[in-house]
């Protein structure tokens, strides 16, 4: 199996999105906006046809867009403050209306199936490229804004009042997430990515630590359910989406389980 340069291509994509995925995913799930990643992988698939069409890389497409619209969320954050959720649906509602339209048109000229599901066979070389820069750059980024992502996930008007750039700081978390879900696409696939960002956050929130602890054990439940979501989805031939979908779900009952036998 490891002997196959598309199986090593996907775990080293996987390794990527096991750390990026959960590591956002902590901070959008203790700001509550753990729908974000949802409402931005919707929005990914605008930027994938968009790609299809142009004759772009679909993945860079994909960041382009989803981060135009993770900005637009926070613009919209000043027009909707008691209606987060709101803002989300405004958002998914463009961009499943675009992405509809261009797909409906006939002339992505590809199997839009293997970014709505995931596939471990179609990861080439150069996707592999552009998931390891994008994943780098967004490490970066979060380790350089960690304090200060930490202060405003927990108190924004204290973070405000001691002097943080709050607003460009969400705007560059906003991008971050942008470029979390276009890393994601060819593995977990469309429609599940927000399934990596949140479960194994929920997963390592059962085990009451801080958030230097939630955040590893985010961080390593995100790594088993990625690995061995894809190493199932080659044994019975499915889309690794699915499978890596249904083991961060049997691993989060695995966790629950063992909080009560303990509790």
């Amino acid at each position: 199996m490891l002997q196959y340069d598309f199986m090593q291509n996907a775990i080293i994509a996987g390794i990527f999105i096991s750390i990026l995925c959960p590591a956002v995913g902590a901070f959008l799930v203790l700001k509550r906006y753990s729908m974000m990643g949802d409402a931005l992988s919707h929005a990914s698939l605008a930027g994938v046809a968009l790609g299809l069409i142009l004759g772009y890389n679909p993945i860079i497409c994909a960041f382009i867009f989803t981060s135009i619209c993770g900005l637009l969320i926070e613009y919209l954050r000043n027009y909707y403050k008691k209606y987060a959720e709101l803002i989300l649906v405004i958002i998914m509602t463009l961009a499943i209306g675009i992405a509809i339209t261009l797909i409906s048109t006939g002339r992505t000229n590809a199997n839009v199936n293997s970014y709505l599901f995931g596939s471990i066979l179609t990861v080439s070389q150069n996707e592999l490229f552009t998931v390891f820069a994008l994943s780098i750059i967004s490490v970066i980024t979060l380790s350089v804004l960690y304090n200060q992502l930490l202060y405003i996930t927990f108190d924004e008007n204290g973070a405000k009042i001691a002097g943080v750039k709050v607003k460009l700081i969400n705007y560059l978390f906003a991008l971050l997430v942008g470029a979390t879900v276009s890393v994601s696409i060819r593995i977990m696939g469309i429609l599940v990515i927000s399934s990596m960002i949140a479960m194994p956050v929920a997963a390592a929130l059962q085990l009451h630590k801080g958030f230097k602890a939630t955040l590893v054990f985010s961080i390593i439940f995100g790594f088993i359910d990625i690995m061995f979501g894809l190493f199932l989805s080659y044994f019975i031939n499915s889309a690794p989406g699915g499978t890596i979908a249904l083991t961060s779900v049997a691993l989060l009952l695995i966790v629950l389980l063992y909080k009560k036998s303990i509790g």
